[in-house]
């Protein structure tokens, strides 16, 4: 098995798992805190995504699925164009709200779609092509992309968790 083909299994299971957070969840259990400064379903799937789009696109040399497919102008938030969400304050945190589950997972598999398409054509050489050169040691594609697929599995660990608990609330 090729290390692309590790890659391509790992993203997938993130996507199985942001619809398996999503579904069913309507927009006051999606955009709920439970507490002040907490992130919401709807902020943790988004930042995810967000951040999969942004690494991906600066390491393959594609455009942010966010810019060229309309995903910013549907989501209307009052953010940067480019935001990611990388450290929030929680004032921003409650500026992203969804009005659906749709929304988040049709971001999400746009940007999932655009991911495997440049996993599938990557090469072995590739995973040591250097994409950052502000780190010491400088990162490479490999690297990165576990990176993203690391913080990918965190947040969506996190609002899985945030589900459980806004489910268990309302029984």
């Amino acid at each position: 098995m090729h290390a692309k083909d590790i890659l391509i299994d790992a993203y997938s299971r993130i996507q199985e798992e942001v619809h398996a957070t999503v579904d069913g969840l309507g927009p006051d259990g999606l955009n709920a805190r439970p507490s002040a400064d907490a992130n919401s379903v709807s902020w943790l799937i988004w930042h995810l995504t967000r951040v999969q789009d942004d690494h991906i696109a600066d390491a393959s040399g594609f455009d942010q699925v966010w810019l060229t497919q309309g995903w910013e102008k549907r989501f209307g938030l009052d953010l940067p164009r480019r935001d990611t969400g990388y450290g929030h304050s929680s004032a921003k945190v409650a500026k992203v709200r969804v009005g659906s589950g749709d929304l988040l997972t049709g971001y999400y598999d746009a940007v999932h779609e655009q991911t495997l398409g440049y996993l599938r054509g990557l090469t072995a050489k590739d995973f040591e092509r250097i994409v950052d050169e502000r780190w010491d040691p400088p990162v490479t594609l490999a690297v990165r992309l576990v990176s993203v697929l690391s913080d990918d599995l965190q947040h969506v660990g996190q609002a899985a968790y945030l589900r459980g608990l806004l489910r268990s609330a309302a029984s």
